[in-house]
């Protein structure tokens, strides 16, 4: 298929430095789905609040995203945005913002990330309000899934529809709902709803077991890894860095050093997009190479390190993947 004109502009002009390795991972990425790879894709930062679901959710809808990893802000924060966008409040100066006006957003009801306010009652508690009955149910009802699932059955449950306040093909979970893809979530209590369903625990409301744990999403995600790599590989294509990437990268050494499994593949691809330089303490730190010393990429694994915005970054990339 001919490449879109966004994808023939990055192919004319990026021609060095990061721009050039952006181009190169993107056609590495090409060549992985041209195998019959599986990508995983993996969210840090605000992702979801900087609306990467324009372009991601049709990544996931034409099969060049299998599985993503996400941070629980990046889950909760693409539905927030799906429900209540036009309440949303952009402050394009926020750098500028004295202590005591970020208390007024507070004071408003309104929570910034970077130059974006999130509403706190029309996409905070709304959801909280249908995410509560699904909790309740499976508590009552003895049973316990996993936070993404949680969110999978409202949305597919019609129950938001009404309250849609973007186009819904610009939602990336509700994408990933419809195709039922996994979705692993680490650390999720850290999180808005993740504290939400906290609360109702201390109350006694609810009891923690009716939410299923990292530890059960590590074992998801090695019978998932083992399925999914005995006639292909998986690559890896990390957005920002902390546990969204640190998580699930380590069922490789994990299956082969601790269970001891024979015929494991290392990750076939790996890109990661972030603007924390390398230095001691930084998440940057794990560089690729390092990685090879850990049991994560093989010598030969393309990698890549795309030293930018991954607002800026990650659009341009699926934009190639996509023809655009």
């Amino acid at each position: 298929m001919e490449k879109g004109k966004v994808s023939q502009f990055i192919i004319e002009h990026f021609k060095h430095f990061n721009a050039a390795t952006l181009v190169d991972a993107a056609i590495a990425y090409e060549a992985q789905l041209s195998q019959g790879n599986k990508i995983m894709v993996t969210l840090a930062g605000a992702m979801s609040t900087a609306e990467l679901g324009k372009s991601l959710a049709e990544m996931i809808r034409q099969d060049k995203v299998h599985i993503i990893t996400c941070t629980g802000a990046n889950l909760e924060e693409d539905v927030f945005n799906l429900v209540a966008h036009k309440h949303y409040k952009r402050i394009p100066n926020y750098r500028d913002l004295s202590p005591a006006e970020e208390k007024e957003l507070l004071d408003n009801h309104f929570n910034r990330v970077t130059d974006t306010c999130i509403p706190e009652a029309e996409a905070m508690r709304a959801i909280e309000e249908h995410l509560y009955k699904a909790w309740k149910q499976a508590d009552d009802d003895g049973e316990s899934f996993f936070p993404h699932q949680y969110f999978y059955q409202i949305l597919l449950s019609g129950a938001l529809d009404a309250s849609f306040q973007i186009d819904p093909k610009d939602s990336w979970l509700l994408a990933a709902a419809k195709k039922n893809i996994p979705i692993i979530v680490p650390g999720w209590e850290d999180s808005t709803c993740g504290n939400f369903f906290a609360s109702y625990c201390i109350q006694k409301d609810l009891v923690p077991t009716t939410m299923k744990s990292g530890i059960q999403y590590m074992m998801l995600l090695s019978k998932w890894y083992q399925e999914n790599t005995k006639e292909c590989g998986v690559g890896f294509f990390q957005i920002g860095g902390g546990i969204a990437g640190d998580f699930p990268i380590c069922v490789v050494p994990m299956l082969h050093q601790d269970l001891k499994v024979d015929k494991i593949p290392m990750w076939s691809y790996f890109c990661q997009i972030s603007d924390s330089t390398t230095s001691y303490g930084s998440y940057s730190g794990a560089v690729p190479n390092e990685k090879i010393t850990w049991g994560k990429l093989l010598p030969e694994t393309p990698k890549f390190v795309i030293e930018s915005d991954a607002t800026i970054v990650a659009p341009l990339i699926f934009a190639y993947l996509l023809n655009w």
